[in-house]
């Protein structure tokens, strides 16, 4: 306890400190906080106070930092590392896979959606908490009884392993480069709107955090990076719902209502989500914005969305190594169970966040701060605590900030973990080294990757500045489930399943899913946007023509259409395309029966009865877990 009030006191100290030499970099004056709290409007823009938002950085990073000090006394073996020595309780770790899921696409993007696109931003929601039913049923119990430490180690049991290691490295490595690179460009945008800190040091500095967190700490530190993390997820989501709540009584009768009744809500709907110019006489438009289709109008779009995310999941390497770190199948099962009930409540409280930000923030000025809506639970934590004090306002927006850099160094500490994992010990120890590697070889070789891999991910967000990365995330369900699902599921259960299946479900699997999201509505095409300024330019200059004075925002709209045609008139796709040559924005429908059929097709085609005999010693093991402690004390 006195350890951690003086860590407290440091960074106080520290927070207040930098925000005095600092003055400038304030970006919440005592003037706007007032005006808020006097007129209760919701702020225009998201206005960070800099030294309180600095100080809960800094409680939170000497903090994990304290736990990778404590973590790296504890980290000396290969399962140590890994694994945590498979001494997490069911408890423990279903609060860390729920840290290691929820992140901050989660809490800023899916309550953003629900903002600006009502009940379809909810399915989003819907998705994910399914997907774990996918996890619990299937792959949770198996993996922890036949694996050891990554995808690899389960998938090469009964298969020749080098060929088998190297595809599922390759495709472990894939995954968390497409997941990492997606979260960390969104951690440098978000520090750098928040506090003004330039995107290149945020990085930078999220980068280091991390490689730290892997290098030194291993799984024990990111598990416990993890669950508090969640846990400061939660009780900001808590804070801000009970605020939310209270505004409509505690009634969700009521509160459901005022959603249905908000003016500001209706002429959203009317005017962005189903583009009328003049309302139809009797037509409910708040009550159309609790239903279906707004966002999602393409029926297979939506299937071959929730195809990925239900079945995504499963295939994720940092989820699968999660259940390496419980002493037995049974804490598999109730850490699965334990996640669930966690998310779930996350994703309730999302959604009252969500219709909450919509009440009370309204869509209009969500839209007009984030075109995404992600700046939507902050705007809604400042704007009601604002209404108490203008301290509780920017002491909400700081936490919620904080908690938001906090969800995003857990979930790429994860991230990180998983791929180095994969490099050192399926390529180095079992490929390189054809297992004959000692325990201190082992160890160097992971943090050697670790660091390497770190820093070719910072590299990689650096060069990413700018870049519309959103499809990157649909990109790494997409792979997980299209290349790494179906090889684990037949790997486990169809004795007839081979190497040839593995590495053809893998690499068909992965390849077609890449290849379907970079021909998707999910990459930029400069003349598809350059046919929209173009509307636009052409518009205004008709108006001018006829007689009328443009507005200053009107000459101000003209002339950035003009730039952008000029600039995109002649470009194309990153793979040469004008415009979208595959039509969904998820490609599951088409990838994933793609990686079951290349599976299952060459597993066919080139049988091997020695590995169909050893599916009797794996259907043994992944239904008993005899062995596995021996192995987690070597």
């Amino acid at each position: 306890m006195k350890k951690f009030l003086v860590i407290m006191l440091v960074a106080l100290t520290l927070g207040v400190a930098i925000n005095t030499v600092l003055p400038d970099f304030s970006f919440a004056g005592a003037e706007n906080a007032i005006a808020s709290a006097v007129t209760a409007q919701p702020p225009t823009k998201v206005q960070a106070h800099r030294g309180i938002t600095i100080t809960l950085f800094l409680i939170i990073i000497l903090i994990t930092l304290g736990i990778v000090v404590w973590a790296a006394k504890r980290t000396k073996t290969t399962a140590d590392f890994y694994a945590a020595r498979g001494a997490i309780t069911g408890f423990q770790n279903g609060w860390a896979i729920a840290g290691d899921y929820m992140s901050a696409a989660s809490f800023l993007g899916i309550a953003g959606l629900i903002c600006l696109y009502g009940y379809d931003g909810f399915m989003y929601s819907v998705g994910w908490l399914v997907a774990y039913v996918t996890v619990l049923l299937i792959v949770a119990e198996p993996c922890r009884n036949s694996g050891k430490f990554t995808m690899g180690d389960v998938l090469s049991f009964r298969s020749n392993p080098k060929p088998v290691r190297a595809a599922a490295a390759t495709s472990t490595v894939i995954v968390s480069v497409f997941y990492l690179l997606a979260q960390m460009v969104g951690a440098g945008k978000l520090i750098e709107l928040l506090i003004g800190i330039p995107f290149r040091v945020s990085i930078i500095g999220v980068g280091a955090l991390m490689i730290c967190y892997v290098v030194f700490g291993g799984m024990i530190a990111t598990t416990w990076v993890q669950i508090i993390k969640a846990g400061l997820l939660m009780m900001g989501a808590i804070v801000i719902c009970i605020l939310v709540a209270a505004r409509s009584g505690f009634n969700p009768v009521q509160f459901f209502a005022d959603v249905a009744n908000n003016a500001q809500i209706q002429n959203w709907t009317q005017t962005h989500l189903l583009h009328e110019a003049i309302p139809k006489p009797g037509f409910d438009y708040g009550q159309r914005f609790l239903e279906p289709g707004l966002l999602l109008k393409d029926v297979w779009d939506q299937i071959s969305l929730g195809l990925a995310l239900v079945l995504g999941t499963a295939g994720m390497p940092h989820i699968l190594m999660r259940f390496f770190t419980v002493p037995t199948a049974q804490a598999a099962r109730k850490s699965v169970i334990w996640a669930m009930f966690i998310i779930g409540t996350f994703y309730i409280l999302t959604t009252l966040l969500g219709f909450g930000s919509a009440i009370y923030v309204s869509p209009q000025i969500s839209f007009a701060v984030d075109a995404g809506g992600n700046m939507s639970n902050l705007l809604l934590a400042q704007m009601l605590g604002n209404q108490i004090a203008p301290f509780v306002g920017d002491f909400l927006l700081a936490f919620l900030c904080a908690v938001a850099f906090a969800t995003i160094l857990a979930v790429v500490s994860g991230l990180v973990l998983a791929a180095s994992a994969a490099i050192s010990h399926d390529i180095w120890v079992n490929i390189v080294r054809e297992g004959h590697a000692d325990q201190h070889e082992q160890v160097k070789a992971a943090r050697i990757a670790s660091i390497t891999f770190g820093v070719i991910a910072i590299i990689l967000a650096i060069l990413s500045e700018g870049q519309n990365v959103a499809h990157l995330v649909a990109l790494a369900f997409a792979v997980a489930s299209s290349g790494n699902l179906p090889t684990v599921v037949l790997s486990l259960f169809w004795r007839k399943f081979n190497t040839a299946g593995i590495i053809a479900g893998l690499l068909i699997g992965t390849i077609a899913a890449v290849a379907l999201v970079l021909v998707s509505p999910n990459m930029q095409y400069p003349k598809v946007i350059a046919a929209g300024a173009q509307k636009i330019a052409v518009t205004l200059e008709k108006k001018q023509a006829e007689g009328a004075v443009l507005t200053d925002k009107q000459k101000a709209d003209l002339a950035k259409a003009k730039m952008t045609y000029e600039k995109n008139k002649d470009g194309s796709s990153i793979v040469g395309l004008d415009k979208p040559w595959f039509p969904l924005k998820n490609p599951g429908i088409v990838s994933i029966p793609l990686g079951f059929l290349a599976a299952i097709i060459f597993a066919l085609l080139f049988r091997s009865k020695k590995e169909e005999d050893a599916f009797d010693e794996l259907y043994v093991k992944q239904n008993t877990g005899i062995g596995v402690a021996e192995i987690l004390k070597h």
